[in-house]
């Protein structure tokens, strides 16, 4: 007899139901008694789980499309996703690790070739506005910054933060003194500046003055040994894409960059000199340097080949290796050119 009296397994559309109106309730905070709110959120944090275990299966059975599509339709109505974000500070850290993993295989749910969590972000591009500033937060930072990684990897999302004044205070967040948030604030940072090159690219272009200007001052020259190793690993692989040519030459154009480079190979830590080399190279080897380019090299070019010379990696790179010789050989065969008189100290300060 017992068996007629089990409940209903829940749809997938009544498991959305019932989760957003639970997070309605968190949102609105209407439940005055403290036994009952505890009693919700308990719920909710089941219902969380029971999503992620029809998105990811059980281990025993592995989960359902058609399920997952059910699922991934009602969860984008009624802006059920914003809802959750608004929520996610309230929630226990076990519940927001669940909501992380559903939303990320949310992102990556097509259903009949659409993705539908793209087209919601397209028209909610605003819920970027809670989630990237969530790196002030020490409790949220860690949870929102891998959510927005998930959702920058739509291209609209990445355009709209690309674009927005976010992108300015990402400078102040990857010197967060916390290691486990900077890191991830780097890891966004990354994330945003390599995924969509066309993207990238535009970007860069259009906003080259005050990004650089910042990410020389604030990144390359920090006095924070793994902010200034993120900083010039990425600003290698953004001037080695070629999406970003016309960026690259503009940048390797420049005395000041390549005086900062210059002092980054001087970095007493061997990781930061090999990453500066990759990028050092690219002054070295462009074809039309600036005549003011030119002289530092030759002012400089005996400590420079000395230290190249003497610059070795504790593997074996025959890439390397040939990368240095060019450069060695670059070096070695410039000649001085003239150049209007306009700061005859040039020279003396690259060195």
């Amino acid at each position: 007899m017992k068996g007629l009296f089990k409940s209903k397994p829940r749809t997938q559309v009544e498991l959305v139901q019932q989760t957003r109106e639970l997070l309605r309730c968190l949102h609105c905070n209407n439940e005055t008694r403290e036994r009952k709110r505890e009693e919700k959120m308990v719920e909710l944090s089941k219902l969380i789980l029971e999503m992620r275990t029809v998105l990811y299966g059980n281990g025993q059975m592995e989960p359902s499309a058609d399920a997952c599509a059910q699922l991934t339709l009602e969860f984008f109505k009624e802006d059920t996703f914003r809802l959750l974000i608004i929520c996610l500070p309230k929630l226990d850290l076990g519940a927001r690790q669940d909501a992380t993993h559903v939303v990320a295989n949310l992102q990556r749910q097509r259903v009949q070739s659409r993705l539908i969590a793209s087209e919601y972000l397209e028209k909610n591009l605003d819920v970027m506005d809670t989630l990237i500033p969530g790196y002030e937060d020490g409790d949220i930072a860690l949870t929102y910054g891998a959510i927005s990684r998930e959702c920058i990897r739509h291209q609209s999302v990445a355009r709209y933060v690309l674009e927005s004044d976010h992108m300015k205070k990402f400078f102040r967040y990857i010197q967060i003194p916390n290691f486990d948030i900077a890191s991830d604030v780097q890891a966004t940072f990354k994330e945003l500046l390599t995924r969509h090159k066309s993207t990238v690219a535009g970007f860069l272009s259009n906003n080259y003055d005050w990004f650089f200007q910042e990410y020389n001052s604030q990144l390359l020259e920090s006095s924070n040994y793994i902010t200034r190793r993120h900083a010039i690993k990425l600003l290698g692989d953004m001037l080695l894409d070629r999406s970003n040519s016309a960026v690259m030459v503009r940048y390797v154009s420049s005395l000041n960059n390549m005086r900062i480079l210059m002092n980054l190979l001087r970095d007493t830590k061997k990781t930061i000199q090999l990453e500066t080399f990759h990028v050092f190279k690219l002054f070295v080897a462009n074809q039309n340097k600036p005549v003011e380019i030119i002289n530092v090299l030759i002012t400089n070019r005996t400590k420079l080949l000395r230290f190249l010379g003497d610059f070795k990696i504790d593997k074996d790179n025959e890439q390397f290796e040939a990368d240095k010789s060019l450069i060695i050989e670059e070096i070695a065969t410039l000649e001085l050119k003239e150049r209007p008189c306009t700061d005859t100290n040039d020279s003396e300060n690259a060195s």
